[in-house]
């Protein structure tokens, strides 16, 4: 098995309940699919650095995940079809690092 990270953007107008189902959704979807769901990162919502389907923000969800080649196969399959995902990205890895957040909102004193 290998390790992969999976950052999906989904519509900056969706509401809370819907970013909750979103990702209970394919956290239950690496699992099913023989894959282990190892970290899931919510970034928040995000400016665009150009807009994609006429948003300019977007709400980030970031999967750090153990699958093999089906796992993958029926994750991009899904996201292909749901309409509430504007881009996504899947990036291979021999290690993960699960220790550094890289958009973790520190609270500042």
């Amino acid at each position: 098995m290998a390790f992969y990270e999976n950052t999906i953007i989904a519509k900056q107008d969706l509401a809370e309940k819907d970013l909750k189902s979103l990702r209970e959704k394919y956290d239950t979807l690496i699992k099913n699919s023989s894959g282990k769901v190892i970290k899931i990162e919510e970034w928040g919502l995000l400016n665009l650095a150009n807009k994609i389907k006429n948003y300019k923000k977007g709400f980030y969800i970031h999967f750090k995940f153990e699958g093999n080649n089906k796992t993958l196969d029926e994750i991009e399959k899904k996201i292909q079809l749901d309409s509430s995902i504007i881009r996504f990205l899947t990036v291979k890895y021999k290690k993960l690092d699960i220790k550094n957040e890289y958009f973790n909102k520190e609270k500042t004193k």
